[in-house]
């Protein structure tokens, strides 16, 4: 059973990018695994009682889609790192580390970088900008239809892509680890995904990834401690008995085997640190709180969580090493240590801890999945709701309780949408989906947000053919790169050589976005322009944009 487990969660190899839920090959059911069912189930019925009671204080539309800006700094924080810190994150950065050592570093380095530099640029104006969604602070000084269309399609677009990556991933998982029919397990992840989101609004969702945050780090500490403690908390010792065991000896210790060329190199990294501040449901986060000094908080406390957390995913990936070098059954059953399925963190929870520990950590990763598409399904349907209904065909004129209603309709289409592809999906190689939607955020979203904020030149005609330009090229070299191309629809070599075109896309938004501002001369591009200045004045004074906006 546990073996079994094991390669069951190889599943959820997720990185956003390289390893993001990769599915490949036929499933087979698997017979029950008890411990991990039963904590699947409290933690399950835990979180129901939180919608429950969130339902009895969800009555407004701020309440809806920000839980009334009443959540603390530190809240905030930890459900940030719970959106944040994924399954990808614990099981795929610590399987990279298992199988290439030193160069599993790139993505949690790249992500973490990410947050200090660009989230401290953003945190702060986007809560004295916006409201509700990030196209609150895109459309403040620009016009309101265009630019919320432009947005919201880039969020859209975003949520779906990740909502099939993580609706195939958790059926699979389920499938796997609990014993259940596969379509079974996605109906089930439907189901919760729109209850948390219908009734409890972001109030129940902010809780589902404080939970989850709390147990992921509780686990992934429980089970560095242990490491540490087989070599005397001695990292020296602990880097040199994964040298002795591991198949690539000194090489593990060095970088250069995961990215091979400077192209890739430059794309992957672009992505991973820009594709995060362009995401929907972590922006969302930031309206959360009551102002800039509390979104000022959580970026602080969230960036002390996520480093914390991508330092156990380092000893998680080492422990590991260790763990197959000095146990034979283990080793045949996953194969020499090369291979980025190879799920380290769940080999290692068997490990220390036993079956009992293994069910933890099996609930742990589906909880991921669980908190992660709540927050995607409610920007989904924020997108539609505020952007969409009532303020492009609307025009800022629709009732508080008539959005709400759309917006609650929203969620339950997504939430049928989201099984369907799930369904659709099922047997499909997946892995392109995320890494087309970090690259769509690093390349609409992220260049219309950062340049609304901080350039003065900026006008609508340059961020609508930016914009566009950026989503455009980003899907079309995805398409004819080497995972769609030559993988999936089978031509012999790829137009775009590269696996990633956040570095071309990102490039074709901010000079399209630049050019076609610069050389826009209409009086309506002068009248934005002027704009500009108080917008700086009030984002650096702490005043709102809960004031009127609107053009």
């Amino acid at each position: 059973m546990k073996i079994r487990s094991f390669a069951a969660l190889s599943l959820l190899t997720l990185s956003p990018l390289a390893f993001a839920d990769t599915i490949n090959g036929e499933v087979k059911r698997q017979p029950l695994n008890v411990e991990a069912i039963v904590m699947f189930i409290l933690f399950v019925g835990l979180t129901l009682y939180i919608t429950y009671w969130a339902s009895k204080r969800t009555r407004s539309r701020s309440d809806y889609y920000t839980a009334g800006g009443k959540i603390t700094g530190f809240q905030n924080a930890l459900a940030i790192a719970g959106d944040f810190m994924s399954a990808a994150s614990f099981l795929g950065i610590s399987a990279l580390v298992y199988a290439s050592g030193y160069d599993g570093l790139i993505y949690s380095i790249g992500f973490l970088i990410g947050w200090p530099i660009i989230l401290f640029l953003i945190a702060e104006r986007l809560r004295n900008l916006g409201k509700y969604t990030f196209a609150d602070v895109a459309s403040y000084r620009l016009k309101q239809k265009p630019i919320r269309t432009l947005s919201a399609c880039g969020s859209l677009v975003v949520v779906a892509l990740y909502l099939i990556a993580q609706m195939v991933g958790a059926g699979k998982l389920i499938q796997l680890l609990f014993g259940l029919n596969y379509h079974v397990a996605v109906v089930l992840v439907g189901i919760l995904m729109v209850l948390y989101v219908l009734f409890g609004g972001m109030l129940a969702t902010t809780w589902v990834q404080i939970i989850k945050a709390v147990m992921l780090l509780s686990g992934a500490s429980f089970m560095a401690i242990m490491v540490m403690k087989s070599v005397n908390f001695n990292f020296n010792e602990l880097f040199a008995q994964a040298v002795k065991v591991h198949p690539k000896g000194l090489a593990i210790m060095s970088p250069g085997g995961l990215v091979s060329d400077p192209i890739s190199a430059l794309s992957l990294g672009l992505a991973l640190m820009f594709g995060t501040a362009g995401l929907p449901h972590i922006l969302m986060r930031f309206f959360t709180v009551n102002d800039a000094k509390e979104a000022r908080k959580s970026v602080f406390y969230a960036t002390g969580f996520i480093g914390y957390f991508y330092i156990l995913t380092f000893i998680i990936g080492f422990g590991a090493i260790l763990l197959v070098g000095s146990n034979p059954n283990f080793k045949d059953a996953a194969g020499v240590l090369l291979g980025g399925n190879n799920m380290a963190a769940v080999h290692l929870a068997d490990a220390v801890g036993g079956s009992f520990f293994l069910g933890f950590i099996s609930a742990v990763a589906f909880a991921t999945i669980l908190a992660v598409v709540s927050g995607l399904t409610l920007a989904g349907a924020s997108a539609v709701s505020h952007d969409l209904y009532a303020n492009v065909i609307k025009e800022g004129k629709a009732t508080e309780r008539d959005e709400l209603k759309v917006s609650k309709v929203t969620t339950v289409v997504l939430g049928f949408v989201a099984i369907g592809l799930g369904i659709l999906f099922e047997k499909q190689n997946i892995a392109f989906m995320v890494g087309l939607a970090f690259s769509i955020a690093a390349s609409c979203n992220f260049p219309i947000i950062i340049l609304s904020m901080y350039w003065a030149k900026l006008t609508t005609r340059g961020a609508m053919i930016g914009g566009w330009l950026g989503l455009i090229t980003a899907v079309t070299l995805m398409i004819l790169g080497p995972t769609i191309w030559v993988q999936i629809l089978g031509h012999a070599k790829p137009i775009y050589p590269y696996e990633y075109p956040a570095l071309f896309s990102m490039a074709a938004a901010f000079i399209g976005t630049w050019f076609f501002s610069i050389t826009d001369t209409s009086l309506n591009a002068q009248q934005e322009r002027s704009r500009f200045y108080p917008q700086f004045v009030r984002s650096q004074t702490g005043y709102g944009a809960s004031e009127s906006t609107s053009h």
